[in-house]
Order: structure tokens, then C-alpha cells, then sequence
């Protein structure tokens, strides 16, 4: 009889800090951490009714921005493509293909227009 030794799975929960002004401790569960693909993004809904797009680039760092393409009004930014442009991750929307640094939100092709960047962690 042979007896095999596993630990059990431990399964982390990505959280947003929904608000810069936000207290430390204002964290918001969003999904698991296993729910993200890298290079992929993932839509979440915060508890004010805002949606969220996170992603995990394929270094394994996490960002999060708004899910709100500024340019169409549709939430769609998480399922835009993720790339990088002078060593900055961006991802560029679906619809009209507009790219948003993912650690800014600055849009890289109109200096005028960004999204909302939020702090996630895994915990």
C-alpha cells in the first residue's frame, strides 16, 4: 500500500480597492485568482454597480481598470487584447482597438482620455 501526501489547495481571491481615497482596509473580493488566463481579462462588478476589467499579463503581475470603453460607452475593455507598447502592458479595446495602459489608464492614442485604474491584490 502506497500513501501519497498532498496538501490541500489553497484558492486566493483577487480583491479591488474601489476608490483611491479609500481606506486600507476597503478591500472588495472581485474572483478567484484560478479565474484568470494570462493575457486574458476578466469583467467584475463592484458593490456601487461599477464594472471593473482585470487582467494578469503573462509575467503574472495583475492590474485593474474601469471596463468602460470611454470611446463606445460599452463594457468591453476586459475582453480587449493585452499587449505592450516601449515595455508599457496596455490593452487595447475590442471595438474601435484604442489602447489603454493597464498601469495608468492613460489612453495611448489620445492623450485626452484615460480610465479609472484601481490597487488589486491577491490574498
Amino acid at each position: 500500500m502506497t500513501t501519497t501526501l498532498s496538501s490541500p489547495a489553497t484558492t486566493k481571491t483577487l480583491e479591488i480597492s474601489p476608490a483611491a481615497d479609500s481606506a486600507p482596509d476597503s478591500w472588495v473580493p472581485v474572483c478567484e485568482e484560478s479565474r484568470l488566463t494570462p493575457g486574458r481579462g476578466v469583467a467584475a462588478l463592484l458593490p456601487d454597480g461599477r464594472q471593473v476589467a482585470v487582467f494578469r499579463d503573462r509575467t503574472g503581475r495583475l492590474y485593474a481598470i474601469d471596463n468602460r470603453d470611454p470611446f463606445t460607452g460599452a463594457q468591453v475593455l476586459s475582453r480587449g487584447l493585452v499587449g505592450s507598447a516601449d515595455g508599457r502592458p496596455f490593452v487595447a479595446s475590442p471595438l474601435l482597438k484604442q489602447r489603454f495602459d493597464l498601469e495608468t489608464g492613460r489612453c495611448l492614442d489620445d492623450d485626452e482620455v484615460a480610465v479609472a485604474v484601481y490597487p488589486v491584490r491577491s490574498k
